[in-house]
């Protein structure tokens, strides 16, 4: 296991998180190197409008943010590179990250912000439609859709939390849940209840999202009598969870049930000395652009603190 490589500061991904750590680091004079992964610029590439993120008054598409993001971390001297890491060894001082399963580097410190995938359904019309009214994020997009009646699939807290916030921007929200009953909270499944205009599907789920250019209906399918409805909708929710990106760390590093990386709280130090964790593939709570550049920051402060503290920088 040859590395052929030896860098101060690897960066794995390249969305908010990643790339702020690479402004960061290269400030620092960490000289980092970035590798953007499978999909470059992260979660946000497949969201249209962004109106949540400060200091775009008139908002942005989120590619454009995100090239944005890499041209200026580019312009502070990081070197981003075109790869995915598929495997790390970190039983040594020095971390060892493979890279596109073939060549391996060597690296002080470790900067991880692979991010989180939305799950979907796997429907055909759900991708076709994607970013044409159906999104894996309410709190981003149910902005564009106020006055409007939406759908939204789900029966976790994440869910009915996202039910809830469309219920005060949106005419009706037509909630579609699998079983007869949510796994949600008690408590949020009783604010959900007595929330006039949410009118819930129990036993149901998606048939099909209708639409030609954009969402303009959702055919449900009650699972007990088989019989399908039409309901006019303009946009479509999947709030059926996020899958951290954090596969090939296991083993390694220390995670929640559910494979979010653990970090010391009010840090981003994980359980291995030198590598640090920031973004989504570390929060589950937030998960917004501007909270995962704020993690991006801090494992870039944290990587130069440690290795001050080391004597290598």
């Amino acid at each position: 296991m040859e590395a052929s490589e030896k860098v101060q500061c690897l960066i794995i991904g390249s969305g908010p998180a990643g790339y702020t750590a690479a402004i960061y680091a290269s400030r620092a004079g960490l000289n980092p190197v970035l590798y953007q992964g499978i999909q470059p610029g992260g979660q946000l590439t497949i969201t249209t409008e962004v109106e949540n993120y400060p200091g775009y008054p008139d908002g942005i598409q989120g590619p454009e943010m995100m090239v944005h993001f890499e041209k200026q971390a580019a312009r502070m001297g990081a070197d981003i590179r075109y790869g995915l890491a598929t495997k790390v060894d970190f039983t040594g001082p020095v971390h060892k990250v493979q890279i596109d399963e073939e060549k391996w580097i060597e690296a002080d410190t470790v900067i991880i912000s692979t991010g989180a995938s939305a799950k979907w359904l796997g429907l055909e019309s759900e991708q076709r439609l994607n970013g044409f009214g159906v999104s894996a994020c309410a709190v981003c997009d149910g902005f564009f859709f106020k006055g409007k009646e939406v759908a939204i699939v789900g029966a976790g807290d994440t869910a009915a939390e996202e039910a809830l916030y469309l219920s005060k921007i949106c005419s009706r929200v037509h909630m579609i849940v699998r079983r007869d009953e949510m796994r949600a909270s008690k408590v949020m499944q009783e604010r959900v209840k007595n929330t006039a205009n949410i009118k819930i599907y129990w036993n149901s789920e998606t048939d099909e999202v209708l639409g030609d250019k954009k969402v303009h209906a959702v055919r449900i399918r009650n699972k007990k009598t088989g019989e399908t409805e039409e309901v006019p909708v303009s946009a479509f929710f999947v709030a059926i969870g996020h899958q951290p990106n954090s596969d090939i760390f296991k083993g390694w590093l220390d995670m929640d049930e559910a494979g979010y990386l653990k970090t010391i709280p009010g840090t981003s130090k994980t359980n291995v000395e030198g590598v640090f964790a920031s973004g989504d593939v570390q929060d589950k709570v937030y998960r917004q652009a501007v909270t995962a550049a704020g993690s991006g920051c801090m494992a870039a402060l944290d990587a130069e603190r440690y290795l001050s503290a080391k004597g290598v920088h």
